[in-house]
C-alpha cells in the first residue's frame, strides 16, 4: 500500500473501532428504522417521522429506502449542471438505484452535455444497537465533474465502500465513517468521515471530511438539510472548502455551491 495512504487508512480504523464502541448518551440505538418495516410516507411532519437520510452530502450512511419506498433528488451545481437520482427500496435492507448528469443544461451555456448513466447499490446488513453501529456495504458509480479531455470524472466515483453510522455524544448527532475503493487498477483505499445533527427533525447540519488518503486531495464539504415536509428535503452545502487550483481540463478545484432538492414516497 502508498505509504501516504497508510497513515490515513490507520486512523480511519481507529476512528470505525471509536464509533462501534462509543456510547451515544442515549440506550438508544441510531434513528434508522428496521429492515421489515414497511411504512407508508408521510404528507407532514406532524403525521409521521422523516425519512432516514440515506446520504449526507457526497459520502454515504448506512441508512436505506423502506421496503416498496422511492427516492428522487435533483442536485443543481456548478456551471448550470444538474444531477439527477432516482432510487428504490428494492428489499429490505436493499436500496438500488441510478444517476446521470447534465452539463451546461442552466443558463447561458452553450455546451451542454449528457453523461452516461451510473448505477448505487446498498445493502444495510447489520442494524446496531446501543453499542454497535448500523453497517452497509455498497458501490456508488457516480463522479463530479466529468473531464472530456481524459474522459474520466475529476473527483472520482465513490465505487465500492462500507459505511458505519453510530449516534455519538448527543441526541441526533451521528457520525458515519467510511472506507471505500473507487479504482480496483490502483487499489487506492481512501476514507471519509462525516458527521450529522438532527435538530429537533426541522433541519440537519451536515459536515463531511471526504476523499482522506493526503491531505492535498481530501476535501471538506459542509450544508445544511431543511426537512421542508417528512418526504421533502431541501440541501444547501458548499464542496470543496479551503481548497484552490485547478484540474487538467481547466475547471477549479476550489470550493463549489450546490443546492439539492429530495422527494421521497412508496408504493
Amino acid at each position: 500500500m502508498n505509504q501516504r495512504l497508510a497513515p490515513a487508512v490507520a486512523s480511519m480504523i481507529l476512528l470505525l473501532a471509536v464509533a462501534a464502541g462509543a456510547q451515544s448518551g442515549t440506550s438508544s440505538a441510531p434513528n434508522i428504522r428496521p429492515k421489515s418495516e414497511r411504512r407508508p410516507v408521510s404528507s407532514s411532519r406532524d403525521s409521521g417521522p422523516i425519512q432516514p437520510d440515506v446520504d449526507v452530502i457526497d459520502a454515504p450512511t448506512t441508512g436505506v429506502l423502506d421496503y416498496g419506498g422511492y427516492s428522487s433528488r435533483s442536485r443543481f451545481y456548478a456551471n448550470g449542471g444538474i444531477l439527477e437520482y432516482i432510487s428504490f427500496g428494492a428489499y429490505p435492507g436493499l436500496s438500488l438505484g441510478a444517476s446521470s448528469s447534465v452539463d451546461g443544461v442552466i443558463g447561458g451555456e452553450r455546451d451542454v452535455r449528457m453523461r452516461a448513466p451510473t448505477a448505487q447499490v446498498k445493502y444495510r446488513f447489520y442494524e446496531g444497537d446501543s453499542q454497535m453501529p448500523s453497517l452497509a456495504i455498497g458501490f456508488d458509480g457516480q463522479g463530479y465533474g466529468y473531464n472530456i479531455d481524459t474522459r474520466r470524472f475529476n473527483q472520482r466515483q465513490r465505487g465500492l465502500f462500507v459505511v458505519a453510522t453510530k449516534e455519538i455524544g448527543l441526541p441526533g448527532l451521528l457520525i458515519h465513517p467510511s472506507f471505500n475503493i473507487s479504482d480496483f487498477d490502483s487499489n487506492g483505499v481512501f476514507g471519509c468521515l462525516p458527521l450529522t445533527l438532527n435538530i429537533k427533525d426541522k433541519a440537519s447540519i451536515l459536515l463531511e471530511w471526504d476523499n482522506i488518503a493526503d491531505w492535498s486531495r481530501s476535501r471538506f464539504n459542509a450544508g445544511l438539510r431543511a426537512h421542508v415536509i417528512s418526504n421533502f428535503n431541501i440541501d444547501f452545502a458548499v464542496r470543496s472548502i479551503g481548497t484552490g487550483g485547478w484540474y487538467s481540463d481547466g475547471s477549479s478545484r476550489g470550493p463549489e455551491r450546490i443546492v439539492q432538492l429530495k422527494y421521497s414516497g412508496s408504493f
